[in-house]
């Protein structure tokens, strides 16, 4: 898709004021109810759909699927990665009505980290065609370890700071506790951290290590820099209030990282199947159509074998409960 300098200038401006609107309307530290999240979720997901269909009546069918496909790829990553927002929220003891602040200036520091993320990309992949091969093993790679993680029941019960976090913290020091939505306060004559600051710089900077699957991964869909840079921008967009609206249902997607699993290991044969055209091997590579159908279908199941998995774990706790109680009532009558 040929995109002119105008074109990204109003794509940028239009986003930055898409911004600018949710800041101003959350600008208030409140508690976000889920049918807020509900309303404004349904509003960034509306506007993406708008923002593909334009790209079909002004641009073409091919530009409309890579950007859905790479959007859905994007959204769906990003589940997974607020079951680590909800532990750095957690280590950071975020205030409940602090924590939409913090998500937003969070992922706005993770979209101009992704930014730079996505040019140096495009470069490499402009001069070496080769590291369309990296990028498929890394995604086939990231696929098997996933399986693994998944099949070891492995759930992260804490979170750690990086490197890069923990040096910004010892050169300016934390303040001992919350000081409202100030990002910085004098302490002894000295200019400190708040703790809200470190907290938005852990969501920022911990997206770098989500876009090592999530970059290679869109890229595997799409070469056109504008489809990826706004996938990633719709998708990242939204996050905040999807943080709140389903947050109290990530612990019954269950099966989420098989099905991200297979996303990521389709779309690396993709790639490696692209870069075998590239030289000129004759091998079959997957439309865009294809590869809509297979991850939104892989999304719907994971989904729905989740919801069912959840439930029957459920009911087996409840069962054990009452198990339990009466044998504990039993206990006492006979004493």
């Amino acid at each position: 898709m040929d995109v002119s300098m105008t074109l990204w200038v109003v794509t940028i401006l239009g986003l930055a004021a898409l911004i600018g609107a949710d800041f101003f309307i959350g600008r208030k530290p409140h508690d976000v109810s889920v049918k807020e999240a509900g309303i404004w979720t349904i509003v960034w997901i509306v506007l993406a759909g708008l923002f593909g269909l334009g790209l079909l009546f002004f641009g073409n069918s091919q530009a409309s699927g890579e950007f859905f496909a790479g959007y859905i790829t994007e959204k769906s990553l990003s589940v997974d990665n607020l079951f680590v927002f909800v532990l750095i929220m957690a280590k950071f003891a975020v205030p409940s009505h602090l924590q939409q602040r913090v998500l937003l200036v969070g992922v706005v520091i993770a979209l101009v980290l992704r930014t730079i993320f996505i040019a140096a990309g495009a470069a490499i992949i402009a001069s070496f065609s080769w590291v369309f091969y990296i990028f498929g093993a890394f995604l086939i790679y990231t696929a098997w370890k996933l399986i693994q993680e998944a099949r070891a029941d492995e759930d992260e019960e804490d979170w750690e700071e990086n490197r890069l976090l923990k040096t910004v913290e010892k050169k300016f020091g934390v303040a001992d506790r919350y000081h409202g939505t100030k990002l910085f306060i004098v302490n002894n004559g000295k200019r400190v951290l708040t703790p809200l600051m470190v907290v938005m710089l852990a969501i920022g900077t911990t997206d770098i290590l989500f876009a090592l699957d999530s970059i290679p991964a869109i890229f595997g869909l799409t070469q056109d820099p504008y489809i990826v840079f706004t996938a990633n921008a719709f998708a990242l967009m939204g996050l905040r209030q999807l943080y709140f609206l389903i947050g109290g249902l990530l612990k019954k997607l269950v099966h989420l990282s098989y099905g991200l699993s297979v996303i990521l290991g389709f779309i690396g044969v993709k790639l490696v199947l692209h870069a075998l055209h590239e030289s000129g091997v004759h091998v079959p590579e997957i439309s865009i159509p294809v590869s809509l159908a297979v991850i939104g279908g892989v999304l719907v199941i994971t989904t729905i074998t989740s919801l069912i998995a959840s439930k029957k774990q459920a009911e087996r706790e409840a069962a054990e409960s009452v198990a339990d109680a009466d044998g504990v009532e039993k206990d006492s009558v006979g004493a």
